[in-house]
């Protein structure tokens, strides 16, 4: 398995890692694609390994001006190809296509991406039809605990029957929040992790955010992710934030579209079926690392174990994410929305499969839940009737409780520690 992150003192195995080498066995290019150090490298490395593969990085000048200099002859090779931060030398694709075409046996590529490389504007329509793009994200708690990280296939294939208890407390699940799943992060404690995410943050802006764009006043860039970090778990429109810095709407949109690039923010839209006219479009914003939302707030277990505190947001967030996460290895194709009608009426999460099948999620900080909790889940169960699996409220208390034929209130912890 791939030793993902030596700085733990252990091999954290990464659910990915049989995604990428089934996607070798029959595609021409696979890209690996996530944050910066969520272990992308480490785990191309220990694919490589097993291959014999010739291994280079577009962090390296050497590299790049190798490439640069005779882009034919630097991707001519016998067995697997990998090269790391593609997004650096975008120009190289062209020539990835052109081999491929020629040579299209399964195997040849394996790239890595600190950046949506498709997504970006000097990127060249390359690969259509020739590449499988994996995402990598930080890691989960289920990965970080050895557990089994099922519990979007099992709320689906389970529905009222999926149960779970947990001996976690609301100061653990606060641990989890403030640490998040970056490997340098999980392997430290205190200011050193704070002095981690700081120079996380820094680098993002400074380095990768200015390779792809040209931005004159990076603290303009700096406020925004502040900003961003209160607002986690709220829906996001342009123009509020742009009142609030006093940048126009347009500039808002383009900060948006880089963070999300680089993989700092998350942008989970609205579910707006067609049963009602009521709901809103907008989406909500979640840090991809809770860790990094909490830090940038300031905000440490005991300020956010205070009862009434800003918890709820990150809390969700951590929730959101945890299951993104998931969407990337499940059985289950689903995709996450959230809910919001222009009455008010709210589901944090919404999970759709391709069946048009429903598992509704409300987070809560507290540990005990009440009947009023799960108001905007039966407004949707109102419209959807059969089409809602299960209502659920996570919580941070130790037991599932019904609260109907298909709602429960069941520990956080289940997104972790249920088998799929």
């Amino acid at each position: 398995m791939d030793p993902t992150n030596t700085s733990l003192g252990r091999v954290v195995p990464r659910h990915a890692e049989a995604k990428v080498r089934a996607a070798l066995g029959d595609t021409r290019v696979v890209l690996v694609i996530g944050a910066r150090q969520a272990g992308k490298t480490t785990l191309v490395r220990a694919i490589g390994g097993d291959s014999d593969a010739t291994w280079f990085t577009f962090d390296s000048s050497e590299h790049r001006e190798a490439a640069a200099f005779d882009p034919q002859s630097f991707i001519e090779r016998d067995g697997l190809t990998i090269i790391d931060e593609i997004q650096r030398m975008p120009d190289l694709l062209l020539e990835i296509k052109a081999s491929v075409d020629l040579d299209p046996r399964p195997g040849r590529f394996l790239l890595t991406g600190s950046a949506r490389v498709f997504q970006l504007r000097d990127v060249p329509d390359a690969l259509p039809g020739r590449v499988e793009s994996i995402e990598l994200w930080p890691l989960s708690q289920g990965e970080i605990d050895s557990s089994p990280d099922g519990f979007v296939d099992a709320a689906f294939s389970q529905g009222p029957q999926l149960s779970h208890s947990s001996e976690m407390s609301r100061t653990d699940y606060i641990e989890r929040v403030v640490r998040g799943g970056f490997p340098e992060a999980v392997a430290r404690q205190g200011q050193r992790r704070e002095r981690f995410f700081d120079a996380y943050v820094d680098g993002l802006i400074q380095r990768d955010i200015m390779q792809l764009a040209e931005i004159q006043r990076i603290q303009e860039m700096r406020a925004m992710v502040r900003l961003l970090a209160a607002r986690s778990g709220q829906t996001l429109v342009p123009a509020h934030i742009g009142n609030e810095l006093q940048l126009p709407q347009s500039t808002i949109s383009r900060y948006l579209g880089l963070l999300e690039e680089v993989f700092l923010i998350k942008r989970v839209p609205a579910w707006t079926s067609n049963l009602s006219s009521r709901a809103v479009s907008t989406p909500k914003v979640y840090f991809v690392d809770s860790g990094i939302a909490a830090n940038l707030l300031g905000h440490d277990i005991d300020g956010l174990l205070e009862i009434g505190g800003p918890l709820g947001g990150l809390l969700e967030g951590f929730v959101a994410m945890e299951i993104a996460r998931q969407l990337t290895w499940s059985e289950q194709r689903v995709q996450l929305f959230h809910y919001r009608t222009r009455d008010k009426v709210e589901v944090d999460i919404v999970l759709e499969n391709r069946r048009g099948d429903v598992v509704a999620i409300e987070v809560k900080a507290s540990a005990s839940v009440g009947v009023k909790d799960f108001a905007g889940i039966r407004h949707l169960d109102a419209m959807l009737g059969e089409r809602l699996k299960l209502g659920l409220v996570l919580y941070t208390g130790p037991d599932t409780v019904p609260f109907g034929p298909k709602f429960r209130a069941m520990p956080i912890s289940a997104l972790w520690e249920t088998h799929p």
